[in-house]
């Protein structure tokens, strides 16, 4: 079966009006209050359909060998788009602390500024550390947008969340920490 060479390109940009819309639902949807809980569940479940495309449109790309460096720049801006706006609209909302998510996005943002920088030079695929960290991201928000307290208790919920921030806030930091050291290699090789 053939698919069209640009569709993984096409799932990589539909995320980002995606994120867009996340955010707004997820504003709207509120904290703790029970007459928003529908849309923080809709929020939610968009948040886990756009950030599950990170998976189909790389899956896609490798399958059909259509990789390309398009899809290898904006493959990560779309993510760092799509859980920036987590992050942030869980601070807003006062459910993640603003200090977490301000080292989150330092890196995020840092790396992804980098990239951007280096892109007529070459294009920096995203390592196996940073995809790792991709990964736990999405699951750690998925877990944080999704109103389980309703079910679980605030309490656990909560526990929950915490843990797995910092397991987030940790290979967030090891991730750029690593995408930093092998450019200096790189660079130091290069010469």
């Amino acid at each position: 079966m053939a698919i069209p060479r640009q569709l993984p390109n096409a799932i990589t940009i539909a995320r980002i009006p995606l994120a867009v819309v996340f955010f707004v639902l997820l504003l709207l949807g509120g904290t703790f209050g029970l007459a928003d809980i529908a849309v923080r569940w809709i929020a939610a479940i968009l948040f886990i359909v756009a950030i599950s495309t990170d998976w189909v449109d790389g899956y896609l790309a490798r399958r059909y060998d259509i990789v390309s460096d398009f899809g290898k720049l904006w493959d990560p801006i779309a993510d760092k788009l799509l859980t920036g706006a987590g992050f942030i609209g869980l601070a807003v909302l006062g459910e993640l602390q603003w200090w977490i998510v301000v080292v989150i996005l330092i890196r995020e943002w840092g790396i992804t500024v980098h990239r951007l920088m280096v892109a007529k030079e070459h294009v920096v695929a995203a390592a196996w550390m940073g995809k790792i960290k991709t990964a736990v991201q999405g699951v750690a928000l998925s877990w944080a947008l999704l109103p389980l307290y309703v079910l679980i208790g605030v309490e656990a919920w909560v526990l929950v969340t915490v843990v797995l921030m910092i397991v987030v806030l940790i290979l967030t930091v090891a991730s750029g920490i690593d995408y930093i050291v092998a450019q200096v290699r790189g660079a130091r090789h290069a010469r």
